[in-house]
């Protein structure tokens, strides 16, 4: 796999202040956690898009083939016309075909991962020439002011590959409450949940064979070691993916393979031998489960589709109005 030159031009930016803090904050804990956003530099949104192709990953094949089999349905309760606003839109790929199936108005993408974002856009106004594209660079975690041209009115937000797995659902129920209100009371949400199943399926997803997952998650010290003057062996570190059964959900960490001692942005840190760091989780979700988690962040699921395996569920949901009184 090729590495775009691109990703190069990220040494030569101001470094984000909220990386450096959550990356000092992780090392000054004694349970070592980084967020999993900041897997997604440009390198890391393209190693992503890699481990999407690989015959272990089975989330992206088997979310949109039941998207091609859905839309039709999904379609006549969404109605032409909408904005579809995309939640962490990395590559797009799926994203066609809710736009062939639904003709909207605006297609507004948002990404922390700019560069990529706008690789993707310009790949989309290609294939819709016609459609007004309004790529947003942002962190979806939290509230997104959208064009003024677009407001809160008539919008669908789309969250596809059961992204909404990476977060505990304390902080799920609090994205889904932040997406009702960047897109207003007449919303929808299209959002894919990844099903629990059998555990060699799932630890294999994120365990790949060629080591390609290995690559995403320790490029996370790469860029630690780039952006933050961190003198870190990331050659000392190994992947490691684990299915946690209490918690529903599979864990990735890095870990250290010897006693080390490094430093970060004039920081001194150490590690012993067999510490982890906590990269991601991929919370996996039973369909009542994942319907009780919109319904508890004002999201009312109108239809769920799911592939003949249970793999994988399709959720259309409508913004639950607001009561003044029980």
């Amino acid at each position: 796999m090729t590495i775009s030159a691109t990703s190069a031009s990220h040494h030569d930016r101001a470094v984000d202040p909220q990386f450096k803090q959550d990356v000092l904050n992780c090392f000054r804990s004694e349970k070592r956690a980084i967020p999993a956003r900041w897997l997604y530099d440009y390198a890391g949104s393209e190693l992503f898009d890699a481990i999407t192709q690989l015959p272990e990953y089975y989330p992206t094949r088997t979310e949109t083939a039941l998207l091609k089999q859905c839309l039709d349905e999904a379609a006549a309760l969404i109605g032409p016309d909408r904005n579809i606003i995309e939640f962490g839109a990395g590559s797009v790929t799926k994203t066609p075909l809710l736009i062939e199936a639904t003709n909207p108005a605006h297609f507004i993408p948002i990404d922390i991962s700019g560069d990529f974002l706008r690789s993707s856009v310009e790949t989309l106004k290609k294939l819709f020439p016609q459609l007004p594209i309004l790529p947003i660079e942002a962190d979806f975690m939290g509230a997104v002011a959208l064009p003024d041209t677009i407001g809160k009115s008539n919008n669908i937000g789309f969250f596809p590959g059961s992204t909404i797995g990476n977060m505990i659902p304390m902080v799920a129920t609090d994205l889904l409450r932040s997406m009702r209100f960047t897109l207003g009371d007449d919303a929808m949400l299209m959002i894919g949940f990844d099903r629990i199943k059998d555990k060699d399926v799932l630890v294999a997803a994120y365990d790949d064979r060629a080591g390609v997952t290995a690559k995403f998650n320790l490029n996370l010290l790469t860029r630690i070691k780039r952006e933050l003057a961190c003198d870190i062996d990331a050659g000392q570190f190994r992947h490691i993916a684990l299915w946690n059964a209490s918690e529903n959900r599979i864990e990735m960490h890095l870990e250290a393979q010897s006693d080390m001692q490094f430093t970060i942005s004039g920081e001194v840190f150490s590690m012993d031998k067999g510490e982890t760091i906590h990269t991601e989780n991929s919370h996996k979700y039973g369909i009542s489960d994942a319907q009780t988690l919109l319904r508890s962040a004002g999201w009312t699921p109108l239809e769920a589709w799911s592939d003949r395996d249970d793999y994988f569920s399709i959720i259309l949901a409508q913004a639950k109005p607001i009561p003044f009184a029980p």
